[in-house]
């Protein structure tokens, strides 16, 4: 995220603006305190594909590998979980063992 002081937002506004019509936010300090955020306004237009293409060309996320198949996730062996056992615990022991 990009940071500007408020002299230079309010003397260089049309350049921070050309700055977040490209996609960045940029956080306006007063004496170094974060006081406002300029940021991107949604498109009601894009789809959520034009969003997750615009993402991909930021480098924020990659193409999926190949494409979902439905049925079999939804014919996909989920664990059974121990009396008590917390699911988010569960997940959490599951990630750091690396399974």
């Amino acid at each position: 995220m990009k940071k500007a002081s408020i002299t230079e937002a309010k003397n260089h506004l049309s350049r921070l603006l050309e700055i977040v019509k490209s996609g960045t936010t940029i956080l306006i300090l007063d004496r170094n305190k974060p006081v406002a955020r300029l940021e991107p306004v949604a498109n009601d237009q894009d789809t959520s594909s034009e969003r997750i293409a615009h993402l991909i060309r930021q480098g924020l996320a990659s193409p999926p590998k190949r494409s979902l198949d439905v049925l079999d996730f939804l014919n996909w062996k989920r664990p059974k979980l121990p009396n008590g056992v917390s699911a988010v615990q569960f997940l959490i022991d599951e990630r750091e063992q690396g399974r």
